[in-house]
This record gives C-alpha cells, sequence and structure tokens, in this order.
C-alpha cells in the first residue's frame, strides 16, 4: 500500500465533503468578491448567526479552491488584519497615564483588546462552519510552510498556535485504543500517517493490532474522525532488540497475560498544523497508566526508538575534517576494508568509505569492524552531542528525554531498511520508562540539560559525559 498515495486519496475525500458542507452553508453568492472585502464583512459581523456562517463559509471555500499561489496570497491578506498602531498607540498612553485603580483597569481591558489583532477573530470564525477546526489545522500546516523570511506571516502562525494550544489542551483530549473492529476510514487514516515504520498493507495492519500489539490514539471532540496522534505498542517478553523481528508477521502471537514488557515502537503525530503543541508526553503517560490496569503483568514500559539524525552528524563532523575516531580505529577500519578489494582513497577517512559502500551492513567482517566505533560514536552523539540550546541534538531522544526516559541501551543492526541504514547505520535504542524515576529525569533533562542514562550507555560515551 502506499503510504503517499493513501493520503492523498484522504485529503481529496476530505476536500470533497467539505466544500459539499460549505456550498450548504454558504449559498452560491459572492465567490467572486475580492478575499480582503469579504474578510472584512465577516469582522464587521452584520446580520446574525446564521449570515456569518455563510461567511465565514465562503471565505473557506475561497481559500480551498486557490491554488497555491492563491493560498498564500489569501494568508498574507489575512496577515494584514493586525493591530491597528494608532489605536493601540492611544490604549497605551491611556493605561500609563491612568493613576486610579478603577481607571487603570479600564485602561488595561482597551489595551488587551487593542493588542488582539483582528485576524484572531477571523480565525475563531471559523470554528462556526463544518469541520471547521480541522479546516484552521491544515489552514496552519500550509502556512509553515511559508513562514521562514516572512515576519508577517511569522506573526499570524504565532496567533495560529496559540489559538490551536487553547484549543487543544490536553484537557480536552481523548485517549482511545484502535484496533481491528475500528471504522475502516480510521484504519487508513493509520496508514496514511504512520510515519516511523510504513505499514505495508492490511495484512500488516492487523499484524499490528493483534491480541498482543494494542494502538491509541488522541482524538479532538471536534475533529471525532481525525487522530491527533497514535503509539503502537508491542507487548513482549524482554527489552526488544529489532524491529523486524518485532514486526514480523509469521511471529506467533504471544498470550498479552505471559508478556512482562510493553514496547513502544511507533509514535506519529497525524497533524503537521499541530506542531509545537506538544501532547504526546501526556500519551505516553496515560497510555502506561492504562495498560498497567489492564496488565499487572506487565513491569517494563520502554521504547524501541530510530536515531534519525545520527549518520548526519556523522557525515557533517567528517566533512568538517573532524577526527572521529582513534588512529587505531581507523587502522582497523581500513584493514577491513583492503580485506573487501576497497583501496585507500587519499584524504577520505576509513569510516566516510566505509558508510558510502553500499550494503556494507550484510557483510559480517565489515558489521564486525564497524560496531564497537559506531556504537560509541551514538552513545556520544546521544548523549552530549547539543542542538545549541542544551537539548539533545536527536529530535527522537528530545522527546524521550523530555518525557522523563531513561536512554537504556543500543541495538545493533536493529532497523536494516535502507531508510534505518540511511538515517541510523542501522542502529536504534531502548528509552526506558521508569514511573519512579519519570519525573526526576524529566526535571533534570529540562531543568538541567541532564540526560538520564544507564551504566552501559554512560560507558559507552565516556570521555564526553
Amino acid at each position: 500500500m502506499d503510504t503517499a498515495a493513501a493520503q492523498g486519496g484522504l485529503f481529496d475525500r476530505a476536500l470533497r465533503r467539505l466544500l459539499t458542507a460549505w456550498r450548504d452553508v454558504a449559498g452560491g453568492a459572492d465567490e467572486g468578491a475580492a478575499i480582503a472585502d469579504q474578510m472584512r464583512a465577516c469582522l464587521e459581523a452584520k446580520g446574525g448567526e446564521v449570515s456569518a456562517r455563510a461567511r465565514s463559509a465562503r471565505l473557506a471555500q475561497a481559500y480551498l479552491a486557490a491554488d497555491v499561489e492563491g493560498r498564500l496570497a489569501f494568508l498574507r491578506t489575512l496577515a494584514g488584519f493586525d493591530a491597528d498602531p494608532t489605536v493601540l498607540q492611544t490604549a497605551l498612553k491611556a493605561a500609563t497615564e491612568a493613576e486610579q485603580a478603577p481607571a487603570r483597569a479600564k485602561a488595561l481591558a482597551r489595551l488587551r483588546r487593542a493588542l488582539e489583532a483582528p485576524r484572531v477573530r477571523l480565525l475563531t470564525q471559523f470554528i462556526s462552519i463544518p469541520e471547521g477546526v480541522k479546516f484552521l489545522v491544515d489552514m496552519r500546516a500550509e502556512l509553515m510552510r511559508h513562514t521562514r523570511g516572512d515576519p508577517a506571516l511569522a506573526a499570524l502562525d504565532d496567533d495560529f498556535r496559540n489559538l490551536l494550544a487553547a484549543w487543544f489542551d490536553v484537557g480536552f483530549l481523548r485517549l482511545r485504543r484502535i484496533d481491528w473492529d475500528s471504522p475502516a476510514s480510521l484504519l487508513e487514516k493509520l496508514v496514511g500517517y504512520e510515519a516511523v515504520h510504513e505499514i505495508r498493507g492490511w495484512r500488516d495492519l492487523k499484524n499490528r493490532l493483534d491480541s498482543d500489539r494494542r494502538c491509541y490514539a488522541f482524538f479532538h471532540p471536534a475533529m471525532e474522525g481525525e487522530p491527533l496522534i497514535f503509539v503502537e505498542v508491542a507487548l513482549v517478553k524482554g527489552l526488544a532488540d529489532n524491529v523486524h523481528a518485532l514486526l514480523d508477521q509469521k511471529a506467533p502471537v504471544l498470550d498479552p497475560t505471559q508478556t512482562d514488557t510493553a514496547i513502544f515502537y511507533s509514535i506519529s503525530n497525524c497533524q503537521r498544523g499541530l506542531s509545537g503543541i506538544s501532547f504526546g508526553n501526556f500519551l505516553i503517560k496515560q497510555v502506561v497508566d492504562r495498560l498497567s490496569a489492564e496488565f499487572r503483568n506487565l513491569k517494563t514500559f520502554a521504547t524501541l526508538s530510530p536515531i534519525p539524525g545520527f549518520r548526519r552528524w556523522i557525515d557533517e563532523k567528517l566533512a568538517a575534517g573532524d577526527r572521529l575516531l582513534s588512529e587505531d580505529e581507523d587502522a582497523a577500519l581500513a584493514e577491513a576494508l583492503a580485506v573487501q578489494g576497497e583501496e585507500a582513497v587519499a584524504e577520505t577517512p576509513p569510516l566516510a568509505r566505509l558508510l558510502a559502500r553500499r550494503g556494507w551492513h550484510r557483510d559480517a567482517a565489515l558489521a564486525e569492524a564497524a560496531r564497537p566505533v559506531l556504537c560509541r560514536l551514538c552513545a556520544r552523539y546521544l548523549l552530549a552531542e547539543s542542538d545549541g540550546r542544551g537539548r539533545s541534538r536527536d529530535p527522537v531522544a528530545h522527546f524521550h528525554l523530555t518525557n522523563g526516559a531513561r536512554a537504556e541501551r543500543l541495538n545493533w543492526l536493529a532497523d536494516t531498511s535502507e531508510k534505518g541504514i540511511k538515517e541510523s547505520a542501522g542502529l536504534m535504542v531502548n528509552y526506558l520508562y521508569d514511573r519512579d524515576a519519570i519525573e526526576a529525569n524529566h526535571e533534570a533533562y529540562v531543568g538541567e540539560g541532564k540526560r538520564a542514562a544507564s551504566t552501559a550507555m554512560k560507558r559507552l560515551a565516556r570521555g564526553w559525559v
């Protein structure tokens, strides 16, 4: 099953459904009017609720019917509806000069109203139309493609994010299990949204939803049929060390009551328009609580996670001329390559030559020579390398460390798919969620930048942590 095709089909059907619903609300009038005039009409709010919904629906129709350039023009027009500088200056002056408490309270209230950009009211009006919240989430996803280098669009994105963060507060979200009996439309979305390990057809999906598997997702009341984020869990015995074995459709189904470990092996955000609005940590904690209540036999909660930035970091270091390996390590790799008939290339480090060799991981001798150096470098990358803000450079590591997990174990050649080799040289990592240490690990990482790790991981990264 092609993931891109699945996503495209879902979008096309959703678009047709929305346009049909909005035509019923909006009627056929005024579709050719200038976008700015339509926006002003929405802000003037003439007439009753029916008129307001019709104007919002027509505006939404105009946006969805536009091509890429037309949508960008729409967003720039929307960004132009910012706070009035003159009104803002007057309100600020009144708030500054007010001496008595009652007068100051009124002046500050007027200042707060003056600070709110009219475009925020425009965005809020879309909620009244069918699937308006989903429309806004998708509009922000489009906006995010254009914000770099454009202060006006970046300011509009700030307004979007603040609104959506309030609407998608975790208190409004509902955790639901997705299983094979879930609606087909939802299962199809699961296939389309899977971002870590591609779901290759319905048989693969059924395997991931079997009795020794669990899938949970967060939903919002205004987007009932749309998962916001979902996690796939395998109930197994002991820490999983290979994703191919974990996803093997021919593997025997385990009795979940006889397992001892829950492995979170895939977490996918489904709505790009909700980027920057974090609820993944709440998802994991709620799933741990639910699984603990359902299966008293589960003692360990951990992940089998990709390391998506590892190879990119190595390539950048090598390109910059950094010495990542000792002379002895360079010599060992060079010797292993020479045995395979690989001639030395001046000024090209052996590690660079090995990683550039297609299928190096399938050669037992080369893989054995690469194993100690790549595991050491990976431990350094996860536990010592920073993004410049005191956070782990690896996005998956940052996510789990923020949630209070501990980097537990590296797994050699755990993902030998083309993507796994390209992104992480086949390595994967287990992050352990120790319920008694989650809060302390979270505070240490967020507050001091300290990364919780097992003794084995720290030993691998010795000299760097």
